[in-house]
């Protein structure tokens, strides 16, 4: 992909957000590189495990399975790059506390199907479109090889952005319209009230 045409993808996902991520948080994305790359790493698990989730629940979308099945197999590629990094830079592997901010995310979906997973595609999108827009500035603030991991990590959490939105809206382009809205702005909530432990996708530190 050209670096133009990257660009341009990066650009319409910020545009889609409601809000930027915090200067604190990226300022503080360097004294927290350890946090950063392990949180990061879990990520890349549950979204792999997410992906994994809706295709055994609904095997009876078949264009799904197929978008569904791509994205846990770059999802787990991405882990691997990450854990790959952390063993070079010797950063041991360990147990975190969860951020709040997919949990809260997710709990906003409808209780009942078919809107659930609208709700929870429409989810995914915004998880992925955060991702992308966080990839970008991390690129301008950490150092060599860390900032390159996320440069070639853009590419693909964009797709993966576009493939969950696409996916929700072939379901149900409806739904999307009535629930996209309300779910940006508890995002944008998120995004911008202050957290007390730093993670990927944490608000700005207290």
């Amino acid at each position: 992909m050209s670096e133009r045409l990257l660009e341009q993808q990066v650009l319409a996902v910020t545009r889609f957000l409601s809000c930027p991520t915090p200067a604190a948080w990226f300022a503080a994305a360097p004294d927290n590189l350890d946090l950063l790359l392990i949180d990061h790493a879990n990520c890349e698990k549950k979204a792999a495990g997410n992906a994994l989730s809706l295709l055994y629940r609904h095997v009876e979308n078949g264009p799904l399975l197929q978008r569904l099945s791509r994205l846990a197999r770059e999802e787990l590629r991405h882990f691997e790059q990450v854990h790959d990094l952390m063993t070079t830079l010797g950063i041991s592997y360990r147990v975190l506390t969860a951020a709040r901010y997919a949990g809260a995310l997710r709990a906003l979906a409808a209780p009942r199907e078919p809107e659930r997973l609208v709700d929870h595609l429409v989810v995914s999108a915004i998880v992925e479109a955060r991702s992308c827009e966080r990839f970008a500035g991390l690129v301008q603030v950490l150092p060599e090889p860390v900032a390159g991991l996320y440069r070639g990590l853009l590419a693909s959490e964009a797709r993966h952005f576009r493939a969950y939105l696409d996916a929700a809206r072939a379901i149900d382009s409806a739904r999307v319209d009535v629930c996209l809205p309300w779910l940006l702005s508890r995002e944008a909530e998120l995004v911008e009230s202050p957290d007390t432990e730093f993670r990927f996708h944490s608000g700005p530190p207290l």
